[in-house]
C-alpha cells in the first residue's frame, strides 16, 4: 500500500540518482550498488542482478527534479485546498497534537504524506529550516509548513511530513508480541533499531537540538524485517516539541505538548527541576537517559514504564532516589542490560554520549553470528575517566560530530544531490551505510540555534493520558 515512483524501496526516501536494475525495479544508485556488493540478488524479487546491469531511469529523474523544483518554488510552504488536502478527522490525536491523512493535489506521483498539527505552538524558524533539518536517513522528512486558512486562529503549526507505512515502533512491538508471544525479538534486530536512533540523535545533538521525548511511540517504522534485521528502517519524529526545545515557541493558555514533561521516562535531574521554568537542565545526557528507557521499552514489547505504579508522583520520587526499571524478561544478555543501565545512570556525567553508545552497539552487532552476547562482552566500561574515551574524544574533535555529514554550499545548489566530500564513520549494516551516503546532501548554511526564552509550565503537571489514548495510533496508510 505504500508506494510512489519517487521513493526508493531501499531507503524509503526521495530519489536522487534513480537507476533501473535487471529485475525491472528502480532504486537509488548508491543504495542498490551497496546492496549488490553484499547480495547478488534483487531485494524485491530475489532474482540475480548485477552492478553492470544498472541503467539510469530518466523518466523518474525528470519527475523527481520537477517535484523538488515545486517544493523550492513554494519555499516549502503549502496551502490546504490548493497544494494538499487532508482528511476531516485525525486518525491519531492526543493532548496538543493531531495527525491527519493527507495527499497532494495535482500530483498523483507525489510521495505518501501526513499532516502533523501541533496546538499551542508557533514555528520559530523559516519553513526551509525544517525541511533542511530533516534531510537525514533516520529522521522523518518534513516537506515544509502548511499555511493556515484566512480567518483561523494562529494558535497552532502544521507540518507536512512523509508517511511511515508500518506506523510507530510501539505498534510493531505490540503486534509482534501478540503474533509471536513466546518468541522475543532478537538482540541483533533491536540493536539495529537502537543504532539508527543513535545516528539521528548524534545529528540532532550536533545542532544543539534536544528531543525531550525519545520514546517508542516517537520512532516510526518504514520497514521491519525479523529475518534480515539489517533491512529494518526506522526514523525518529516529534523532536523539539517538548519542554526544552529551541525550534518552537509556546502559546500561553493553549493546551500543548511543548510544556509537557514525560515523567515516566525523564532523567532524575529533569524531575528534580520540573517545577522550574528553566530549560538549562536539558542536554544530550537527559536525552541519553530517555534513550535507556526506550531500550527498556523495546525489550518489554512496548510496555509503559513503571506501569505497575499508578501515581506519577511515586514514579518521580523513585527515579530521583536512584531506583530504576527492572530488567525485562526478554533482555537475556548481561552486556545489553548493563549498557541500558549505563544510559540511565544517576549522574549525567556517567552516561555515554550518543557517539559512544553507537560505537558499543556497533560492536554488539558485529559479533560473530554464533557467539553469545552475554559471554562475548566482559563489561560495559564507558567512563569519562577512561583513557580510551579521551582518545576517542580527541579524534572526534578533529572529525565531524555526527555520522551524518552535511556540507555547506551556496543556495543555488541547495536542492542538488552531491557526492559526499569525505566519508562518514561507518555503522553496522550495509543499509545504514548506503542510506547515509544517499542522504549526505548539501544545503545553505543555517544560523546557529539559540535557546529560546524560558518556557512556562504549570505547577500542577497534567497526569499522563491513559496508555490506550497514547497508543491508539493505527497504520499510517
Amino acid at each position: 500500500k505504500y508506494g510512489s515512483c519517487l521513493v526508493c524501496p531501499i531507503t524509503f526516501s526521495l530519489f536522487c540518482d534513480p537507476v533501473i536494475a535487471e529485475d525491472g525495479h528502480t532504486y537509488e544508485r548508491q543504495a542498490i550498488t551497496d546492496w549488490i556488493q553484499h547480495n547478488s540478488t534483487s531485494p524485491l524479487t530475489r532474482e540475480s542482478i548485477t552492478i553492470t546491469g544498472l541503467r539510469p531511469n530518466h523518466v523518474v529523474r525528470n519527475l523527481i527534479d520537477e517535484f523538488r523544483k515545486t517544493l523550492s518554488k513554494h519555499n516549502y510552504k503549502f496551502k490546504l485546498g490548493v497544494d494538499i488536502e487532508r482528511s476531516q478527522k485525525p486518525f491519531f490525536q492526543t493532548t496538543g497534537k493531531a495527525i491527519f491523512e493527507a495527499k497532494w493535489i495535482g500530483n498523483p506521483n507525489g510521495p505518501p504524506i501526513i499532516l502533523l498539527k501541533l496546538f499551542g505552538a508557533r514555528a520559530e524558524k523559516e519553513a526551509s529550516f525544517y525541511e533542511h533539518l530533516t534531510r537525514h536517513p533516520h529522521i522523518v522528512y518534513t516537506y515544509g509548513l502548511v499555511e493556515q486558512s484566512k480567518g483561523t486562529s494562529n494558535t497552532f503549526v502544521m507540518l507536512l511530513q512523509e508517511m511511515a507505512p508500518e506506523g510507530s515502533l510501539i505498534n510493531v512491538l505490540e503486534h509482534c508480541s501478540e503474533k509471536y508471544p513466546n518468541i522475543p525479538l532478537s538482540d541483533l534486530l533491536l540493536n539495529h533499531i537502537f543504532l539508527q536512533i543513535c545516528d539521528a540523535m548524534i545529528f540532532l545533538s550536533s545542532k544543539d537540538i534536544i528531543h525531550g521525548d525519545l520514546a517508542c511511540r516517537n520512532v516510526l517504522v518504514f520497514h521491519f524485517d525479523i529475518q534480515e534485521p539489517n533491512r529494518t528502517l526506522v526514523k525518529i519524529t516529534d523532536f523539539g516539541i517538548s519542554r526544552g526545545n529551541t525550534i518552537y515557541s509556546k502559546i500561553d493558555a493553549v493546551a500543548t505538548v511543548i510544556n509537557t514533561i514525560p515523567l515516566r521516562s525523564s532523567a532524575p535531574e529533569v524531575l528534580q527541576n520540573s517545577d522550574d521554568d528553566s530549560t538549562d537542565v536539558y542536554s544530550e545526557k537527559t536525552d541519553m537517559f530517555v534513550m535507556g528507557v526506550l531500550m527498556w521499552e523495546a525489550y518489554s514489547n512496548g510496555q509503559m514504564p513503571w506501569s505497575e505504579i499508578n501515581r506519577e508522583s511515586i514514579v518521580r520520587q523513585k527515579v530521583i532516589n536512584g531506583e530504576r526499571l527492572s530488567r525485562p524478561d526478554n533482555c537475556k544478555s548481561d552486556c545489553q542490560w548493563n549498557l541500558i543501565l549505563k544510559c540511565m545512570s544517576q549522574n549525567p556525567d556517567d552516561r555515554p554520549t550518543f557517539q559512544e553508545l553507537a560505537k558499543q552497539l556497533t560492536e554488539f552487532i558485529n559479533l560473530p553470528i554464533n557467539s553469545n552476547l552475554s559471554n562475548s562482552c566482559q563489561s560495559i566500561n564507558i567512563s569519562k575517566n577512561s583513557s580510551i574515551i579521551e582518545q576517542e574524544k580527541e579524534k572526534l574533535d578533529e572529525s565531524p560530530q555526527s555520522s551524518f555529514i552535511i556540507q555547506e554550499t551556496d543556495h543555488n545548489n541547495a536542492d542538488n544531490c552531491h557526492e559526499p566530500i569525505r566519508p562518514s564513520p561507518s555503522l553496522a549494516g550495509v543499509n545504514v551505510a548506503s542510506r547515509r551516503k544517499f542522504f549526505e546532501k548539501v544545503f545553505e548554511p543555517q544560523r546557529p540555534l539559540s535557546p529560546t526564552k524560558s518556557l512556562p509550565i504549570r505547577k500542577n503537571t497534567a497526569v499522563t493520558p491513559p496508555r490506550e489514548e497514547l497508543i491508539k495510533l493505527t497504520k499510517w496508510h
